[in-house]
């Protein structure tokens, strides 16, 4: 039963909801569709679930509506989409923009529901008759074909849906026919009574072509090897050994050659274990990335890329200009095309996931987004002067600033000194993958938060690790900042509870909490990372990635969320609070990773590191990921 079916524009405005199915939905079905689909251009899918209920979707690009039913998810109901497709179309009639009240609807719809539903009704009995049908003409020809067969010798047929296979493997183990022409044509004459024409078992093996097929050592259709089916069966092939490849021989080095002075750059440490000297470089390495503006200039590259489309064979223009001639393509792009269809869309689409793909994008993540902008512009005028590549370039331009732009403000120091005027720490866990820079760049947010007269301490709660707790101490170290551990093979769920405590009695502000590196799919570890989480109820969790990864970001965060949702003991579900994107000074242009993340997550990217040192950590310039993505 249908539960409910909107009408609204883009804008948010509700035009006409259907009063016979006022049915009061369980929470908030259509805002959740708006925010986690519809506006992170996810428009393309299908369907969308939320609790107990499924919601389809249509729109009507030319005018900006929106079309949503809502049903019961247990129920499959067949009529849906015909029901949308025939409501947008006999809505857009009487549609007018200054209009606020559609009372008149109501009976259009009742007329077009029940339209729908007697549609659904006779599909429904379609496929339900059909499987039955089908499966007792089949099992009447088995039936069939195995009386008319049964007083047959061993060529016989034993399995009519096959093809005879008994008889071709007989006639394979002998070599020859036989003799069993007749039967053959009796089989023939059973398989046309049946309905069915037998291409397959009507054919005589000729001994010549069994040679050559048992020279190459090819397998029958029954298991039977075709080397056996002539008639010298106790002939053996003997296997003949590959030549054992020469192994390469180690490379022996001159002894005259200068020996290398051992590198030794750890600091000195005297009889009681104390170091003799300390490095001091909070205030050498000047101010962070993070408060410096970055200028970008899109005046340059806008210009390249209109060379580039100059260049570029207009794939969407092509067959229009075939079948119309230049003066109707002219025509055409100076009035302006009457509505955009999925077939005017297709190659502009195509070579941008192409495109996308070639930056690093995730497939998934890819074809998605295309599909997204096609919903978006399919049924939608073409205006003057534009061409359609241009026009899917902009959509999906917009498509990108509005996945990348975060959806709530992202300032760390405004919550920190929120949490100091409660008289608690604000808590900052680090978490992803093996290799990816979470102790460095934890480093570098702890000097950042240094600029900002923030007192940091770290916490060592990496005790897997061989080497963790001395790489943050040697950081800690270096910055002057406190450090909280307690060696190795300990609970870093405790850990991190006694750093929060020992930071609380200290004053610290900032306790950033460092952990170990554990793959998506090693479930002790990720268990073990969900205690600490749900033990100590972080301010922030911030996912450590690289932006070297391609298809394996929407892995890696899908399933740290899902295994901190499944892992989570609480009532509230703690997942992923943002993304801190690593070694982006090495990808050049393959800029697809920091999309993937956001996309699949819905988190926002709050640090971009870009360097060795401490000051290289940045802002993520959203302006820039898109023109370079799209360039």
């Amino acid at each position: 039963m249908l539960e409910q079916l909107l009408i609204f524009t883009r804008g948010g405005l509700i035009l006409w909801t259907c009063k016979e199915l006022g049915n009061a939905l369980k929470g908030s079905p259509i805002d959740t569709l708006i925010r986690s689909c519809l506006l992170e251009e996810r428009s393309g899918e299908v369907s969308f679930n939320y609790e107990a209920y499924t919601l389809k979707w249509t729109f009507h690009n030319d005018l900006g509506l929106v079309f949503v039913a809502v049903y019961q998810r247990i129920l499959h109901l067949l009529y849906v989409d015909d029901l949308l497709s025939m409501v947008k179309q006999s809505f857009a009639e009487i549609y007018d923009p200054k209009r606020m009240s559609y009372d008149d609807f109501d009976e259009t719809f009742r007329q077009l529901r029940k339209e729908a539903e007697a549609r659904g009704e006779e599909l429904r009995k379609v496929k339900q008759v059909g499987k039955p049908v089908s499966s007792v003409k089949k099992q009447g020809q088995v039936l069939k074909s195995g009386l008319d067969g049964g007083n047959k010798s061993s060529g016989s047929k034993k399995d009519d849906g096959d093809g005879n296979k008994d008889k071709v493997g007989s006639l394979m183990t002998n070599g020859h026919s036989n003799g069993n022409h007749k039967m053959e044509d009796d089989s023939d004459k059973t398989d046309l009574a049946n309905g069915k024409e037998n291409t397959t078992d009507n054919v005589v093996l000729d001994p010549s072509k069994l040679l050559k097929l048992r020279s190459k050592g090819v397998r029958g259709r029954g298991g039977v090897r075709k080397t056996d089916s002539i008639g010298n069966k106790s002939s053996k092939v003997t296997a003949v050994e590959p030549p054992k490849k020469a192994t390469k021989k180690n490379r022996v080095w001159d002894d005259a050659a200068p020996k290398q002075v051992k590198l030794d750059f750890t600091d000195s440490v005297d009889e009681n274990g104390n170091e003799d000297h300390v490095d001091i470089v909070a205030a050498d390495q000047g101010e962070s990335m993070m408060d410096k503006e970055e200028v970008f200039s899109s005046d340059g590259e806008s210009e390249d890329d209109d060379d580039d489309d100059d260049d570029e064979p207009r794939s969407d223009e092509k067959p229009e200009a075939k079948k119309k001639g230049w003066f109707s393509s002219v025509f055409q792009s100076i009035t302006g095309k009457a509505n955009l269809e999925r077939t005017d869309l297709e190659p502009a689409l195509k070579a941008l996931k192409e495109r996308l793909m070639t930056k690093n994008v995730a497939e998934e993540i890819a074809a998605k987004l295309c599909e997204s902008v096609e919903a978006s512009l399919e049924g939608k005028k073409l205006a003057s002067f534009t061409r359609i590549s241009s026009t899917v370039q902009g959509a999906m331009e917009d498509a990108l600033i509005r996945i990348l732009t975060p959806r709530r403000s992202i300032d760390i120091m405004r919550d920190v000194n929120a949490a100091k005027e409660q008289r608690r720490p604000y808590v900052v866990v680090f978490v992803g993958v093996n290799g990816v820079g979470k102790s460095t760049n934890l480093a570098k947010v702890a000097y950042w938060l240094q600029q900002h007269k923030v007192s940091v301490m770290m916490a060592a709660c990496d005790t897997f690790r061989s080497g963790a707790v001395e790489q943050l101490r040697t950081h800690a170290r270096r910055l002057q900042i406190p450090i909280f551990e307690k060696g190795y093979e300990k609970d870093p769920a405790v850990v991190a509870k006694e750093a929060i405590q020992e930071a609380t009695r200290n004053g610290s502000d900032v306790v950033l909490v460092d952990t170990a590196g554990r793959m998506q799919d090693n479930e002790p570890l990720m268990r073990a990372l969900s205690k600490l989480i749900n033990l100590n109820k972080p301010d922030l969790v911030l996912f450590v990635g690289e932006a070297l990864v391609g298809n394996d970001a929407v892995d890696q965060l899908s399933k740290f969320n899902q295994k901190l949702s499944d892992l989570s003991n609480s009532g509230t579900t703690r997942l992923i609070d943002g993304i801190l994107l690593t070694k982006f000074d090495t990808i050049d242009d393959k800029v697809g990773a920091a999309l993937s993340m956001v996309y699949i997550s819905g988190a926002p990217v709050m640090f971009v590191g870009c360097g060795q040192s401490y000051t290289d950590l940045k802002k993520l310039n959203v302006k820039a990921i898109v023109k370079t993505l799209l360039k």
